[in-house]
């Protein structure tokens, strides 16, 4: 069998080559994505620090209520902030939530418009899919490489890596509900007239509302659990203290700090759960 290893495929040497040829030909391209990924950030974060912690827990039991109108989610999300700021990881808690929101941003701008064209076009979904099968299946230390070789150290390459790793679950729900609308309503706007535009935003979008929301959920979770991996290129966050716990063995400050990720997930979880009535 030696012979068959002496004539290995060069898949390494390739994406190596690859990658260098990318960061000497899009440096420009690499360096605005970084600003913008930086506005981004630092807005988030001017958003969720600069004001006092208790108005910033106000505004998402306000967000909760407006959402869900049921007081015991608001309630849970009240008390879930309060534990945070109890067990004092309230600037690492805003520090991941920025990166999360970021990624939403990018993923559902993307995504959404993404699984719509490919809903409507199902030989390009075909072309999608192993594409998607590819990003959701590649382990995720693997995204840090490129990312820290084309954006550097921080929060940026965290948030481009996060993104890469969670935008197939929004195409994929997006082209679900768009996809799945029932055929009688899209023969009915059609018989009555209705435009293509018409037909997207009074019929298929609505119908696909619960599956795209289902989509910003997905997202949301897949970049709560790519908060511990973005810690490992210098993203700030909830990251930093389980990467510092598994460092020193320290079993209190390792779940201390995964129990606070856990409220976060269960209370943006909660919030943004829309079922079809």
């Amino acid at each position: 069998m030696n012979w068959l290893t002496e004539n290995k495929i060069p898949i390494g040497d390739w994406a190596a080559g690859f990658f260098d040829w990318l960061q000497r030909i899009g440096q420009g391209v690499f360096d605005a994505i970084a600003d913008g990924g930086e506005a981004i950030i630092d807005a988030l974060l001017w958003l969720m620090q600069e004001p006092p912690p208790l108005i910033v827990v106000a505004v998402f039991v306000a967000i909760s209520w407006l959402l869900q109108r049921n007081w015991k989610i608001s309630l849970f999300v009240a008390l879930g902030f309060l534990f945070i700021l109890n067990q004092d990881y309230w600037e690492e808690t805003t520090e991941s939530l920025t990166l999360v929101l970021s990624s939403c941003v990018v993923c559902m701008a993307i995504g959404v418009p993404i699984g719509i064209t490919a809903a409507h076009h199902p030989k390009l979904y075909g072309v999608l899919r192993p594409i998607l099968d590819l990003m959701q299946t590649l382990p995720t230390f693997v995204y840090l490489i490129p990312a820290i070789v084309f954006f550097g150290i921080g929060m940026v390459p965290g948030l481009i890596a996060t993104v890469i790793f969670v935008l197939p679950a929004p195409i994929r729900l997006t082209h679900l509900g768009i996809s799945s609308t029932p055929k009688p309503l899209l023969e009915a706007v059609q018989a009555f007239g209705g435009t293509f535009g018409q037909t997207l935003w009074k019929v298929e979008l609505p119908w696909a509302m619960p599956q795209i929301m289902a989509g910003l959920n997905q997202t949301i979770m897949l970049s709560l659990s790519m908060v511990v991996v973005a810690a490992l290129v210098g993203a700030d966050g909830l990251g930093v203290p389980v990467v510092r716990a598994l460092n020193q063995v320290n079993t209190a400050l390792g779940f201390e700090s995964g129990f606070v990720i856990v409220v976060v997930a269960i209370m943006l979880d909660r919030v943004l759960r829309i079922e079809r009535k």
